[in-house]
């Protein structure tokens, strides 16, 4: 089968399928939709990896059989990326377990230019063994390799991740209700993959491997930039935010899902979910007795959307006042300019998470005049008129300390000059250490959008589709107006706790299911759903009223909670 037997043409032996622009390319019946797409592929900015058909992501191997919607996927969409990582991923295990068949591999954490931290267990790979492996990667590109995909009886999965001593998916798969397994293949190598794969290894051109902290990192391009590696930054306070956590996980005994599910099944879903907040605890205190010892006049709280900053300031405060300080909460949204002068982003729409959206000549203004304990008369913005109007009037007293929260509590042009110094600035994120199995993440991202969906419903009435609808924007906010500045922090608190989503999922579950066939949110609720589907649940009665997983459950005694101020 040739390339010139797919053409814009059709006739009555052919097959159709209609692209979003209102084209119609003919072809074979049964040929796969990546060989149709090979007449238009040159059409788009960033490669095509998988698409669309009728209303269901599938991957380019898909054989056309009737008449079909295609809306081709590439690198620069969420599914896109995820589908290239995680063929790369494979790749990279591959390549490994030729060169190091003793070894063991995992795949650890995101890095936020783009790559995955990963570890060899009980040593560190020399320079040019990483050479050696990034060389036999590219010559695996080369060769084209195609990525082969079975679904066998679960059983016999079982069997040969025993026989590789993969003991972590092992323990994984005994809890799956489903008796079969997708598997995929390259080579002689089978692997799950928690979903979708490029077709050969030759669409893995992108990609770079260098030698971190003890592990190496495997560098892929972001969307905005599909076929290109921006230079890997350095996030030695990510990276030690991350190994706090894994340190918290090696306490409880719990290394990846399948182990978590062992210890639910087990009856130790209360211990787990107690020592995981203890462990909160004792952080919050330690950035207290830091907070005090810095003499700080303000508290900067910075993170992105659902990463449980309204629990953790308001859990802070508590922790101060433990500590003989009284905090003071500064709402930076009253510092809003008029909504008329707001603005705009390349939309043309309000760009209200801008940080020139905020008047910060007024705010320096106050800060100063607040920290050096004169009285100050705080504005208060009206959200119905747009409009800024007089709120109270303030004066700090000795042993008390400003905390402000919001998105750009870590960017130096919030507060200028010398009164920065007198700012401790803390970012909070849900960075989740866990993962399905030593080669499959859970990604932060997703933990934050399952938090998201489950309170939208609740506090909001939104349905899960309208959530997932707004995600986009919120992520493009936070890559433009957070991420960038996250190493500003004096300290990082990470929110997430192991057992979160085993308590999510009973919530979240029939709301996804919700989602209507046919919509854009479909796609990715659909994959969410097999994403929990790892998961046992748990009893959200064990759950401590104070938790940060509260915020996003419903019944937190921190919600009204107000601080003391005098």
């Amino acid at each position: 089968m040739t390339k010139k037997q797919f053409h814009l043409a059709s006739s009555s032996s052919t097959v159709q399928i209609h692209l979003p622009d209102g084209r119609a390319l003919a072809g074979p019946r049964g040929a796969k939709v990546g060989e149709f797409l090979e007449v238009v592929k040159k059409d788009f900015k960033a490669p095509i990896v998988a698409a669309v058909i009728n209303n269901e992501l599938h991957e380019l191997t898909y054989p056309i059989e009737m008449e079909s919607k295609v809306n081709p996927i590439t690198m620069d969409s969420a599914d896109g990326a995820r589908i290239y990582r995680r063929s790369l991923v494979f790749l990279l295990e591959m390549a490994f377990a030729e060169f190091f068949p003793q070894a063991k591999l995992t795949i650890d954490h995101s890095l936020s230019s783009g790559g995955y931290f990963c570890q060899v267990s009980g040593r560190a790979l020399s320079p040019s063994e990483l050479d050696a492996l990034d060389s036999h990667m590219r010559a695996l590109v080369k060769e084209d390799i195609p990525f082969g995909r079975r679904e066998i009886p679960l059983e016999e999965a079982v069997q040969y991740f025993k026989k590789l001593k993969f003991d972590d998916k092992v323990r994984l798969l005994a809890h799956r209700p489903k008796p079969y397994l997708t598997l995929y293949t390259l080579k002689d190598r089978m692997d799950y993959m928690h979903g979708y794969m490029v077709p050969s290894t030759g669409s893995l051109k992108w990609f770079e491997l260098s030698l971190v902290n003890g592990g190496f990192t495997l560098h892929f391009p972001r969307r905005h930039a599909p076929t290109t590696l921006e230079p890997m930054g350095d996030y030695p306070k990510l990276l030690a935010a991350f190994r706090q956590y894994g340190d918290w996980l090696t306490r409880l005994g719990i290394d990846s899902v399948g182990a978590l599910d062992d210890a639910i099944a087990g009856g130790r879903a209360e211990e787990i979910a107690l020592v995981s907040e203890a462990m909160h605890e004792r952080h919050l205190s330690q950035i207290a007795s830091q907070i005090v010892e810095s003499q700080a006049s303000m508290v900067l709280i910075a993170g992105p959307s659902s990463s449980g900053k309204t629990t953790f300031s308001r859990r802070l405060s508590i922790q101060l006042l433990a500590h003989g300080l009284s905090p003071y909460p500064l709402e930076l949204d009253h510092y809003f300019i008029e909504r008329d002068k707001t603005p705009l982003g390349k939309d043309g729409q309000p760009d209200y998470e801008s940080i020139e959206a905020l008047d910060l000549p007024l705010l320096a203004q106050n800060l100063a005049a607040l920290v050096g304990g004169e009285k100050v008369h705080l504005p208060r913005y009206n959200f119905k008129t747009g409009l800024r109007e007089g709120g109270d009037v303030v004066q700090l007293h000795k042993g008390q300390v400003l905390i402000l929260e919001g998105i750009h509590g870590l960017n130096p042009r919030l507060i200028p000059g010398p009164l920065a110094g007198r700012a401790f600035k803390v970012y909070v994120s849900a960075l989740t250490q866990i993962n399905l199995d030593r080669h499959n993440r859970v990604s932060t991202t997703d933990t934050r959008l399952i938090r998201r969906i489950v309170r939208d419903a609740r506090e909001r009435g939104y349905s899960a589709a309208q959530t997932i609808s707004r995600w986009e924007a919120v992520r493009r906010g936070e890559k433009r107006y957070i991420f960038p500045y996250q190493e500003n922090c004096d300290v990082m608190f990470n929110s997430a706790l192991v057992y979160e989503l085993c308590a999510l999922k009973p919530l979240a579950e029939p709301l996804l299911r919700q989602v209507p066939h046919g919509t854009p949110e479909y796609i990715e609720a659909k994959r969410l759903l097999a994403f929990l589907e790892w998961f046992l649940p748990v009893d959200a009665n064990l759950i401590p009223a104070n938790s940060i997983v509260r915020e996003f459950l419903g019944g937190s005694s921190l919600k009204t909670f107000k601080v003391w101020k005098r």
